[in-house]
């Protein structure tokens, strides 16, 4: 099965992740954009924790858990851990709130395709996910708020293409590492409203700025995994991605346009495009990321951890927007708490008590400052893994609501829904036959 829909989805999904708006965030203006990357909708069913991993999952945050893990084996007639393919999804419905105004959103995006092959000890992966995301239209007004004074708008992001190893060095150690090759674009204009007599004049200036991003990043991961009693198992998990550097090569043009007073489309008459001198192709600095985490569970019944991941956020850099407006970087940090409870794994007379209940919920600082405040995040996330066919394929429903920002100091309160789904589709492609 995974064979056969494996190529269709991978040329669909990569389609798809150059075309999508992956955001309608104001706060996607600021850097490279809202961060995406937030793990398979399992994790982040459980508050987003990376620290828990079986055979029957892809855990995209920490590559350690591509390793063997040869304690579930005797939950699966003592065979070889099964091929996973997973992709997942997401729709998110966002009021946005200011002390002056309300507003609306919705969008639904792939988040992300992965696969995990077992080789013995040696497990592999590689995959495909959006890192960040940028889509907004934000609007000045005067004092006065008749006079439209500037448009901004843009578009775009950052993706990756990953490739993962992981290695069982002891029973209990595992160790793994990913590279990742980043690649997008980010697209953003700004008009500055003329006006004549209180009049707006007919042709106005757009300046249009393009950015192509590309280079590589590393992630490291450990997963040790240890009973305590007879049931009680102890699993923890670290990971440190170390601080990377992303090409930019930036172009910038100035449009004289024509705007719609019905439909408001902008009509372009003609484009001049700016020399940008040194800045056509700059870096930018992608922080570095550390988490450290662990809980206690029986094996196939049920777990409860928490997490703590570190950000070095106010290393951010980008060149070509440090003169202007971009906002300021402080250092963030995640407190993730979660965990699932299974009635009864193996249930011949009940579905229900084999689907997997799982809940948690998360403090985020994200790390930009925006008038002397912190742009903080709370969410709260509850899901349903609900087996398939041959007990190891499933499909994940998971629901996530929160808040993001402030209505201080004419900032913006995002209360956002999101509704989450994916396949996990299992299968041993390496069997060895019984029978001739």
């Amino acid at each position: 099965m995974i064979k056969k829909l494996l190529i269709v989805l991978v040329a669909f999904v990569s389609m798809q992740f150059y075309a999508q708006q992956g955001t309608a965030s104001p706060y996607s203006y600021y850097g490279i954009g809202s961060l995406k990357f937030k793990g398979t909708v399992e994790s982040r069913s459980m508050g987003g924790l990376s620290i828990y991993a079986d055979s029957v999952h892809i855990n995209l945050r920490n590559p350690a858990s591509y390793a063997g893990d040869n304690l579930s084996l005797q939950y699966y007639d003592k065979e070889s851990r099964p091929v996973i393919f997973s992709v997942g999804g997401s729709h998110s419905r966002t009021n946005l709130k200011s002390d002056s105004a309300e507003g609306k959103n919705k969008t639904s995006t792939f988040d992300y395709i992965a696969l995990s092959i077992p080789i013995g000890k040696l497990g592999i992966g590689f995959g495909l996910v959006p890192y960040s995301s940028v889509g907004y239209q934000l609007e000045k007004y005067d004092g006065s708020g008749e006079l439209l004074l500037n448009r901004f708008k843009g578009e775009g992001g950052l993706n990756r293409a990953y490739f993962s190893a992981g290695y069982q060095i002891t029973k209990s150690l595992s160790f793994g590492v990913d590279g990742s090759y980043n690649f997008g674009n980010i697209k953003n204009s700004n008009i500055a409203f003329q006006y004549t007599n209180g009049d707006i004049v007919q042709y106005q200036t757009r300046m249009n700025n393009r950015s192509d991003l590309s280079g590589f990043n590393l992630n490291f991961g450990l997963l040790y995994k240890a009973k305590v009693t007879d049931k009680l198992e102890l699993s923890s998990g670290i990971t440190y991605a170390p601080q990377s550097k992303i090409n930019s090569s930036n172009e910038q043009s100035l449009s004289t346009i024509t705007i719609s007073t019905i439909t408001g489309f902008e009509s372009v008459q003609n484009t001049i495009e700016q020399d940008l001198g040194d800045l056509k192709e700059s870096k930018l600095v992608i922080p570095s990321k550390f988490s450290i985490g662990a809980g206690l569970g029986e094996r196939t019944k049920w777990f409860a951890g928490i997490e703590y991941t570190a950000i070095k956020t106010s290393n951010f850099r980008n060149e070509l927007y440090d003169s202007v407006d971009s906002g300021n970087y402080v250092d963030g940090s995640i407190f993730s708490v979660g965990g699932f409870f299974i009635p009864e794994y193996n249930s011949f007379t009940s579905y229900w008590k084999r689907i997997v209940y799982r809940a948690g919920f998360r403090f985020e600082n994200t790390g930009l400052s925006i008038n002397n405040h912190t742009i903080n995040e709370f969410g709260m996330s509850f899901g349903l893994g609900l087996p398939m066919g041959n007990g190891l394929s499933n499909t994940n429903v998971g629901f996530e609501f929160g808040k993001r920002g402030t209505t201080q100091d004419n900032l913006v309160q995002e209360n956002y829904f999101n509704v989450m789904i994916s396949l996990s589709l299992n299968d041993r492609w390496f069997r060895k036959r019984k029978y001739d």
